[in-house]
């Protein structure tokens, strides 16, 4: 499945619109991660074990809208954003969403 985050897709067109689609994802990292996360933070710099938290949560996301999209009978998922919170003090929230569409080449 194609997912942009333009609203055109170059030589191809929109010959349907599914409707809004999205894929939410809320993690937690786990009590041993959030001590050598805190440790390496007294130092400064990146904080690769949230990092990576937050880059397989964005993956998880997109999959979950791309079978939402699927679902719906869409071949592609344009204008894609990402939104992420704060769910308490160890959570966090993304949501990947944007619009599920039929794409067919230009003629």
């Amino acid at each position: 499945m194609l997912v942009v985050t333009t609203e055109q897709v170059s030589g191809q067109r929109v010959v349907e619109v599914k409707g809004q689609v999205f894929g939410v994802v809320v993690r937690s990292r786990g009590l041993g991660g959030n001590v050598l996360a805190a440790l390496r933070s007294l130092r400064g710099g990146e904080i690769i074990e949230y990092t990576e938290l937050l880059e397989e949560t964005r993956r998880n996301a997109i999959d979950r809208m791309v079978q939402n999209a699927t679902t719906m009978g869409a071949n592609a998922v344009v204008m894609m954003r990402f939104d992420s919170s704060e769910i308490g003090q160890s959570m966090t929230e993304i949501v990947a969403y944007g619009t599920a569409v039929v794409l067919a080449a230009e003629k």
